[in-house]
């Protein structure tokens, strides 16, 4: 499909197609397309979105042709030697946005929908494309702009209107903070359905680090051998556990006397193991935890992690104190697969989801604004809390009806939408 937006539309959509039917709007009319010399180049249909009643707000033409390559180009360039160019990465979009078709939050979700990695994902970034976190943020601002006012009227006029409940101010503020405390929330979760969990699979050498990354991928991605050192590099791959990516990264074994250039995978183990949410620690069971496995449970000792005792089908000889917390079982053997996937979803995310069809907060900037807007409402709670006349929190709730505007921004800066429309593609 080719698209073209903007006020050449018609002109370029009565030089390209040629039908027994006018082109009427929303209509599909099947006919020839051919180039800006009247060549034909394929068969095909054409739909005409008059504006404002199309994606962009604009005058919208859409040609359906076969899949050829070659017939999609020419038809490109008969529309560039028709007037048109070549649109810019995320261009019909934010067009859309720029026209009123839809806010920067809608906007922002629209690349979600095509980065969307699992079906989670997917349904989560479509979730937010139906404008409902601007009508929650809406409500909550409006909320706002009726204390404001009836502050501001005791204010004007104290002798005709009698001073704010504080208490029932408080009381509104309490109600407002928490709900933007369950967006945060929400909004984390839903982070973590988009961008996934990264796993590190850490442990000594030849605790069976590798068989469990090709057990858990159903495939054999890493070497596997009773040579202690052969993984010298991390090794990343992705699956899906409970609709979240998880992204497992298989390390080189962790032990003191290392080659040099073994030393340089469990340098980038260590790394890995920085930037990793959950450390999944693989020990081998079947022998007595010697010092390497120890030191690796002392270097993941109060962080987020998942404990394997591997190789249980060669009998355990595990002695530790943290050994009920452990997963005892073989990486061959599919119920402890399914225990582990259970573990790292309830260490990774608790095991809870968001509601899916709940629109949440996206990006890093409307965390701000929300982050913004509670502080403010913070120190206005503290202001009445203290005894303090109410009006003297008035400040902090315009700073909070102002950051809340930034939520879902129908206006915004340059390099705002820049940053926002760059992830898209050009046919966007």
């Amino acid at each position: 499909m080719i698209r073209t937006s903007g006020p050449l539309s018609q002109e370029i959509a009565a030089r390209l197609f040629r039908a027994a039917l006018p082109l009427a709007p929303r209509v599909a009319r099947y006919g020839t397309v051919v180039d800006e010399r009247g060549a034909t180049i394929d068969r095909g249909l054409a739909i005409f979105f008059f504006a404002p009643h199309s994606y962009t707000g604009e005058d919208v033409l859409e040609l359906h042709v076969h899949g050829s390559p070659v017939v999609a180009r020419e038809v490109v360039r008969a529309a560039l030697a028709c007037g048109a160019r070549s649109a810019a990465p995320g261009e019909f979009t934010r067009r859309a946005f720029l026209n009123g078709k839809m806010d920067l939050h809608e906007a922002a979700a629209v690349a979600d929908v095509i980065d969307a990695e699992t079906r989670s994902a997917a349904r989560a970034a479509v979730a937010n494309l139906g404008g409902g976190l601007s009508a929650e943020v809406g409500s909550l601002r409006a909320r706002l702009t009726a204390m404001l006012e009836e502050l501001s009227g005791a204010i004007d006029f104290p002798e005709e209107v009698p001073d704010p409940d504080c208490g029932a101010l408080e009381e509104v503020l309490a109600t407002i903070a928490s709900r933007l405390e369950e967006l945060q929330r929400d909004g984390e979760r839903g982070r973590l359905v988009r961008e996934g969990v990264t796993v590190a699979i850490v442990g000594p050498p030849n605790a069976g680090k590798s068989s469990l990354l090709n057990a858990l991928l159903g495939e054999d991605r890493a070497i596997v051998s009773d040579v202690p050192g052969t993984t010298r590099d991390t090794i990343e791959e992705t699956i899906v556990v409970g609709g979240v990516p998880v992204r497992l990264v298989d390390t080189a074994g962790i032990r003191a006397h290392a080659d040099r250039l073994e030393a340089a995978g469990i340098d980038r183990t260590r790394r890995a193991l920085a930037g990793a949410r959950v450390a999944l620690v693989v020990l081998d069971g079947s022998r007595p935890l010697d010092r390497e496995a120890r030191d690796v449970l002392e270097a993941t000792e109060g962080r987020e992690r998942v404990v394997f005792l591997n190789k249980a089908d060669l009998g355990t000889r595990v002695s530790m104190t943290s050994k009920g917390d452990a997963i005892v079982g073989s990486a061959f053997d599919h119920a402890t697969l399914e225990k582990l996937r259970t573990e790292i979803a309830r260490v990774g995310w608790n095991g809870e989801l968001p509601d899916l069809e709940r629109p949440h907060l996206a990006s890093i900037r409307e965390f701000e604004a929300v982050n913004e807007a509670l502080d403010a409402l913070k120190l206005a709670r503290a202001t009445l809390a203290a005894g303090e006349p109410s009006d003297l929190c008035a400040g902090e709730l315009v700073r909070a009806f102002s950051a809340l505007g930034h939520v879902c921004e129908s206006v915004a800066a340059e390099e705002v939408l820049d940053g926002i429309f760059s992830r898209f593609c050009i046919g966007k």
